[in-house]
């Protein structure tokens, strides 16, 4: 099959597109037909070998955790998916290897849940990591209640983005950061935008004079540091960036695949309280120019690359395994 792979870290140009091996389905794995995969900056961070520490890379990588798609085949121990099914999925395991830029990816039924039908599949795919992010940072360890009042940090962004909306569901207050060009986009999520870099804090103040409840850094660096000068006292704050965090009382999370996290999400997009904004497509062989402009960082929700499929038929490839006879 085709798809993206790299043998060495490096920048963009280690992208290649080309044959890569078949992905074999284990018994509680689903074979996914791609039909879109989203990037996101953790996606060149592994790429970099910034995140050789916490995850072992098995070359040649292929890149990518979100998917969405349809099954093609299931495991052999597999009943959550059956044939046909449209999926989404955050489709990360514990080394790099096995990823979703390519035709078709090998998926732990853990990782999916069924596609939102009122999403594209660009929309879809880029649903899982940021959504169950912002949920998971929302919900289960901020534990943001009504009437609180939340800091989002490029809240025009993918985490961002879907984290405004979830918090605006959750009955909370939300004060974005985000450039001017994209402050009216914050609006139309249900936030109060205010303007990056010098003078935040003040700036801050002036809609939250006694500080905010919780805080969520998605940035790292001086918005970090910022984020712990506006909590208000008992103030809880998280970083999905920088493990600078702790220096101020707070908590590093690192996104974990869930599948009932996933299906609510999914259920909140049909419900019409979360939107994905995608800013920009690219055909799968043009994956490494994704990449370049997802790296540039100032991406409106998220980037996407897709796959072309001539014909719409459903069957597991030729050549793939196809379970125990």
């Amino acid at each position: 099959m085709k798809g993206i792979s790299y043998s060495r870290y490096g920048g963009p140009d280690v992208l290649s597109y080309g044959d890569v091996q078949d992905p074999r389905v284990g018994p509680d794995s689903v074979l996914v037909k791609v039909r879109a995969a989203a990037v996101n900056p953790v996606d060149w961070k592994c790429r970099e070998g910034h995140m050789d520490r916490m995850l072992e890379a098995a070359f040649p990588v292929v890149p990518g955790w979100d998917v969405s798609g349809v099954v093609v085949q299931p495991g052999v121990s597999v009943t959550e998916f059956a044939v046909g099914d449209e999926v989404i999925g955050y489709v990360r395991e514990d080394f790099l290897s096995r990823g979703t830029f390519a035709e078709y990816v090998a998926a732990p039924v853990r990782t999916l849940a069924r596609k939102p039908r009122n999403l594209t599949w660009e929309e879809a795919a880029g649903l899982p990591l940021v959504g169950l992010t912002a949920y998971q940072v929302l919900l289960k360890v901020l534990r943001v209640k009504r009437d609180e009042t939340v800091l989002v940090h490029a809240a025009a962004g993918g985490v961002g983005s879907v984290a405004v909306q979830l918090a605006r569901h959750l009955g909370a207050r939300v004060i974005g950061t985000a450039s001017a060009h994209n402050h009216d986009f914050v609006r139309g999520l249900g936030g109060e935008p205010v303007e990056y870099g010098d003078g935040l804090v003040e700036r801050v103040r002036g809609l939250a004079p006694d500080g905010v409840d919780a805080a969520v850094d998605t940035v790292g660096g001086e918005a970090l540091k910022a984020s712990a000068n506006l909590l208000a006292p008992e103030g809880r704050l998280v970083s999905i960036a920088d493990p600078d965090v702790f220096d101020y009382g707070g908590r590093y999370y690192f996104v974990r695949p869930d599948m009932e996290d996933l299906l609510r999400l999914s259920e909140l997009a049909e419900e019409g309280v979360v939107s994905v904004h995608v800013s920009e497509t690219f055909p799968l062989e043009r994956a490494a120019d994704a990449h370049r402009l997802n790296q540039e960082g100032r991406t409106r929700g998220k980037i996407v690359v897709t796959v072309d499929w001539a014909a719409e038929e459903t069957a597991a490839p030729e050549g793939l395994w196809q379970g125990a006879e």
